[in-house]
């Protein structure tokens, strides 16, 4: 599973102009399944995001986690990030997950974020989003979670 995180100091999801998700302080999570993935893999993902410390803590070090600073999570599927860029000019998506499996990893991963974060909002599974983003720092974080 690949997931670029990104540090906002605000974010939100417009669809057919209404906005459907939107967080303040946070992260937003930018989450793409690819073909091997499973749910395990996307709680080790998870894990990782919810203890990463990217957020600064009062000597202005990167000390502390989302979970910390009770930020905001915005997680929202892109499967773009499983771009093939090798050749040509037009990007291949094939290292992404099929549809199917990919709203259906994309959903457990928010369930379990729901289940140990107070504060998820999400987009729209394939839907044509517009993202809102005031990146803080700019801080980005790419990740990448495979099965062990």
């Amino acid at each position: 599973m690949i997931a670029l995180l990104q540090r906002v100091s605000e974010a939100r999801v417009v669809i057919a102009g209404e906005t459907v998700g939107q967080i303040g302080a946070g992260l937003l999570v930018l989450v793409c399944a690819e073909p091997d993935d499973t749910a395990a893999v996307g709680e080790k993902l998870l894990a990782k995001i919810l203890k990463l410390r990217i957020f600064s803590d009062e000597a202005g070090k990167m000390n502390r986690s989302v979970q910390d600073v009770a930020g905001g999570l915005l997680i929202v599927s892109q499967f773009t990030l499983a771009a093939d860029t090798k050749s040509g000019n037009r990007p291949g998506f094939t290292a992404a997950a099929p549809p199917a499996l990919g709203e259906a990893l994309y959903d457990r991963l928010v369930e379990a974020a729901r289940a140990l974060h107070p504060q998820v909002a999400t987009g729209c599974f394939g839907a044509d989003m517009q993202v809102h983003l005031v990146n803080d720092g700019p801080v980005t974080i790419p990740l990448r979670m495979a099965a062990s």
